[in-house]
């Protein structure tokens, strides 16, 4: 038995921070430090250090299972996958390509992503496929791709948020959804930075700001247009860059100027003395930047709310500048290049739009198979799920627990119950698998090899540590075996170093360019930053430091070059850790500005539903809790849902701490324990989304859709709230 430690990375959060696995002699897996990794230097949070906990056999689905009379029962591999086959070759007869439905997850490495959107294309040969990443930054990058022309979750490394003057901190709680990214932000204001924490509640996170703004849940676009209203009554707006490098500025000017600063105070609850406090904040230092994350972005409107954060950045001249930028904190830990490979519904590998002939001829070539034989655009997540038992009517899911995660859950869950045929791939038995006709057990982080990409951007190598026990198979070996059933011989390799290096050349030359990275690069380097073309272009010359130069980041095509070392005509690409600094990836080089304007979230507090509900984590649990909730030291921490209340709100309806309470909206109902405390605004509760039955958050929360990104509205929905007698 191997008994040395292997290098590798956490299984979770898009941090990806890295650790060492040691197997012991009793069968269990020890954590230990890995201090090389420079985003956690050796820390761990509490779901880190546990992960292996997940890996007992006594855990994790060991054996196939199929339904018998109503009961999942143990079966063999052949028959599982016989059946999964069968389900989907009777679908595609009777009701065609498109009633054969694919969604997959965040969590899924970048192979096995890319392998998803190739089987759901080749193999199926339907347009319906997405993932749960879409609930994640689907907002952030939309609004990154208007203005930049790329969305890459920070386009800088972490490493840079301690060095810069100021950082304003839009929806997120780091201390406990990213607790080792915290140092971050404590060594920023050991350095005589400024923080600014914008959250309804006063987070963990929101203790350790200089400014603490709360604002009502859903107001976050009209907060971010009063400060460039400020910004530029006050004459703070950097002419010279605006002039130079954005366009589109006078139409966005217009748009923030009808946000006044009373106008803005009466929407949000923010007092006009902070807005002037933050944008003074803001701009007197050299450089700042604005990192948003679920808070402003999950919402129906998330795609312009982020929009207009970019908006400051660029009206200050925080955009493409050494230590200065936008950037959103991706949640899973594989968010980033999970939709970059082909499994979102609009894109082909590489980043490609899989509505652009150019793309589509390009990832077919690779493929080897007719650019026309590539199905269009499909539906967006919920769309797609909502189509269940419908138009769509057998599901092939991976990595994902919608039962619990999804909008308007309990409707998904019967929508999921409606299919004639359900298979999922998972670790466990979540809530999801356990609805379907067939659950396939498949490895983990520490019983395979993959690639992942940080919210840095980095493209990091988990490495195999442990052999997974026997009836455990890779997603990949199931692609493979379920392509041959289905009559696609070759293509579906289950070596995940072989599928990368077919990823490579199908990125090449697209936004997400992974062609000049391999496996060894990766160990070596400790990670490489994408874009990464195979040679860099003719004619570059990179940085002269690490936070790059004036003449840095010349690419062709818009695409950003390296900002790292001298370069030279042939030579392999260095990596991209910092974006933007001599141009945006836009044709002209120029950021765009976008004109928004505020409106009401979807659904409104009235006479029935007078309050506001906001979702989000806890510390010890992670998304849908399916792995997090099986163990026990987690458990402990964090045993169940609950309803975070004002003292206020609380003695009006007579609640007393621990006292349950009924969360009730247009949708559902959910039941969970008081958590009382004067941390929330009076108008607003709070409830953790990571747990099902009766606490099931996502019973409550609103499908409505961002128009752009197709992102639910999670963060905020009208709610009552009545005491549950006995």
């Amino acid at each position: 038995m191997q008994t040395t430690a292997t290098p590798t990375h956490c299984p979770y959060c898009a941090l990806q921070c890295g650790m060492n696995l040691t197997p012991a002699p009793d069968g269990t897996v020890e954590v230990s430090e890995r201090t090389d990794f420079p985003v956690n230097r050796g820390a761990l949070c509490g779901k880190g250090r546990t992960a292996p906990a997940v890996l007992a056999s006594n855990v994790r689905l060991t054996s196939p299972l199929v339904r018998d009379g109503g009961e999942l029962v143990p079966a063999s591999w052949d028959e599982a996958l016989d059946r999964i086959a069968e389900g989907l070759r009777r679908t595609r007869a009777e009701y065609g390509p498109d009633g054969v439905g694919v969604f997959g997850g965040g969590g899924l490495t970048n192979e096995k992503a890319y392998t998803l959107g190739k089987f759901a294309r080749v193999v199926l040969g339907t347009s319906q496929i997405d993932y749960n990443g879409r609930f994640c930054m689907s907002s952030a990058a939309a609004a990154g791709i208007k203005a930049f022309g790329l969305d890459r979750g920070l386009p800088f490394p972490l490493e840079d948020i301690p060095k810069t003057g100021c950082v304003i901190l839009v929806g997120s709680n780091l201390a406990e959804t990213m607790p080792p990214s915290l140092r971050f932000l404590t060594e920023l204001k050991e350095n005589g930075g400024t923080l600014i924490v914008i959250d309804p509640r006063r987070t963990k996170t929101a203790e350790q700001a200089d400014l603490h703004l709360a604002p009502r849940p859903g107001t976050d676009l009209a907060l971010a247009l009063g400060l460039l209203h400020l910004v530029i009554a006050e004459g703070r707006v950097d002419e010279e860059y605006v002039r130079e490098r954005t366009a589109g500025w006078e139409d966005a000017r217009a748009a923030a100027m009808a946000h006044w600063p009373e106008y803005v105070e009466r929407i949000t609850g923010v007092s006009v003395p902070e807005l002037r406090e933050t944008v003074r904040l803001f701009c007197e230092p050299e450089s700042a930047m604005v990192l948003t994350a679920r808070g402003p972005e999950q919402q129906s409107k998330g795609t312009d709310t982020v929009g207009a954060w970019i908006n400051l950045c660029l009206a200050t001249g925080r955009a493409g500048r050494p230590l200065s930028g936008y950037g959103c904190l991706t949640g899973q830990g594989n968010g980033q290049g999970g939709r970059e490979h082909g499994q979102k519904a609009d894109q082909l590998p590489g980043y490609r739009k899989l509505d652009d002939p150019a793309a589509r001829r390009h990832v077919a070539d690779v493929w080897g198979v007719d650019p026309d034989s590539l199905p269009g655009p499909g539906r967006s997540a919920y769309e797609l799920l909502d189509a269940l038992g419908t138009d769509i009517k057998s599901l092939l899911l991976m990595a994902s627990n919608p039962v619990v995660s999804a909008p308007r859950a309990a409707h998904i869950e019967e929508r999921i119950k409606s299919l004639d045929f359900l298979a999922v791939c998972d670790v466990v038995l979540s809530e999801t698998a356990a609805l379907a006709d067939v659950v396939l057990p498949v490895t983990q982080w520490a019983e395979e090899t993959g690639t992942t990409t940080s919210l840095e951007g980095r493209v990091l190598l988990r490495r195999q540590a442990i052999t997974p026990p026997d009836g455990v198979r890779s997603d990949l070996e199931v692609m493979h075996e379920l392509a041959a059933r289905l009559g696609v011989e070759k293509g579906f390799p289950t070596d995940p170093e072989e599928i990368f290096e077919e990823l490579r050349r199908a990125s090449a030359g697209g936004p997400a360019d992974y062609s000049g990275i391999t496996y060894r690069r990766i160990v070596e380097e400790n990670g490489v930053f994408w874009p990464c073309p195979a040679v860099e272009p003719e004619g570059l010359t990179g940085a002269e430091d690490g936070a790059g130069g004036p003449a840095a980041q010349r690419g062709a095509a818009g695409r950003p070059a390296s900002t790292e070392r001298e370069e030279t005509v042939g030579v392999a690409h260095p990596g991209t850790p910092r974006l933007f600094l001599d141009r945006f990836a836009t044709p002209d080089g120029r950021a765009r500005f976008v004109p928004v304007s505020h409106r009401a979230i979807a659904e409104e507090p009235d006479d029935e539903y007078p309050v506001l509900l906001t979702t989000g984590r806890v510390v010890a649990q992670y998304q849908s809790g399916a792995q997090t909730r099986r163990v026990a030291e987690l458990n402990a921490a964090a045993p169940g849902p609950f309803v975070e209340l004002h003292p206020r709100l609380a003695a009006r309806l007579g609640a007393a701490e621990g006292d349950p309470l009924a969360v009730v909206s247009r949708r559902g109902r959910a039941v969970a324990p008081a958590r009382i405390t004067d941390t929330i605004r009076p108008d607003t509760v709070f409830m953790p989304f990571h747990w099902p039955g009766e606490g099931r958050a996502n019973s409550l929360t609103n499908p409505a859709l961002d128009p752009t990104s197709r992102m639910p509205e999670f963060k905020a929905c009208a709610v009552r709230l009545e005491a549950v007698r006995p």
